[in-house]
């Protein structure tokens, strides 16, 4: 059975006073796991911690039988961590920097050490550029490589921080079907502001803002609260403001340069509105809006 990662009532305060975290609670099963937020939500505090990089103030954070704070070595033996500035030596090869990393993370024999930077580099698709210099790669090259490197020595449990930000469409699907393929048989943490990695590769996701967690679980069923309940209409932009006052309007978008707006009603607000089916994107936008009524 495969472990699984628990996070109980974890609290970060940085000392410039920013509380990061407020007592975010987790469980975490094998499979892809979407963390979804804006940024400064706290997402990236909680990957760090859990990667054994700092130290929250209070809570406990288990996977399986290990105890991520206190047994730190244990922890980093079946870890992968693509943090999201994920830097390179741009003067040195794929093949050189990865065969490097493996020495880092204890493969010590050569020819064994040689089998595992193979697997690893043609599992990335990588094998064919292993003697490029990393400083010629493109973004989407350079985010299956940090994938390589987290790949080494069989990690159990993946953390991938902010993947596919500032990559090609084309260089965003390889890198989805490349995390889909392994989070079959591990957990995979995917942290991102982009609803659609949560959606198109998440069996179970958690929405976090301002450090606290509003909402977990599957993203279909938090989609299948809102059914019947989101309605679209485009509008001129001079009377966006008016239907944000009178309307709970969850989320705006420019269609053929004219503005889409989402809103939120039990029933159709009047016969000018059309009632859309919901998605995840409708999930999001409206557990933040909801978060953000509530702390006004």
């Amino acid at each position: 059975m495969n472990p699984e990662l628990v996070i109980d009532n974890v609290t970060k305060t940085y000392p410039n006073g920013v509380q990061a975290l407020k007592g975010v609670s987790l469980r975490i099963p094998a499979g892809m796991f979407g963390l979804l937020g804006p940024n400064g939500a706290g997402k990236s505090t909680l990957m760090r911690t859990i990667a054994t990089l700092q130290e929250p103030d209070q809570g406990s954070i288990t996977f399986g039988d290990i105890d991520v704070l206190r047994q730190k070595d244990a922890v980093r033996r079946t870890l992968g961590y693509l943090p999201q500035e994920f830097g390179v030596y741009p003067k040195v090869t794929a093949l050189e920097l990865l065969d490097h990393f493996a020495v880092l993370k204890g493969l010590v024999e050569k020819r064994k050490r040689a089998e595992v930077v193979d697997a690893v580099l043609r599992r990335t698709n990588l094998w064919d550029v292993r003697k490029r210099r990393l400083g010629t790669f493109s973004g989407g090259m350079k985010q299956r490589f940090g994938i390589a490197q987290a790949l080494l020595g069989n990690p159990r449990l993946m953390i991938v921080d902010e993947p596919t930000a500032g990559l090609d469409p084309a260089e965003r699907l390889r890198f989805h079907n490349l995390l889909s393929e392994i989070g079959e048989n591990v957990v995979v943490i995917l942290s991102t502001h982009i609803v659609e990695d949560v959606s198109d590769l998440c069996s179970r996701m958690a929405i976090i803002a301002s450090g606290r967690v509003l909402l977990s679980g599957e993203p279909q069923s938090a989609i299948d609260t809102l059914r019947g309940r989101i309605w679209k209409k485009v509008v001129p932009r001079e009377q966006l403001a008016d239907h944000e006052r009178d309307l709970e309007v969850i989320s705006t978008h420019l269609v053929a340069g004219r503005t889409a707006i989402h809103v939120l009603a039990p029933t159709r607000p009047d016969p000018s509105f059309q009632e859309v089916p919901a998605d995840l994107e409708d999930v999001y936008f409206s557990t933040l809006r909801a978060a953000e009524a509530k702390a006004a």
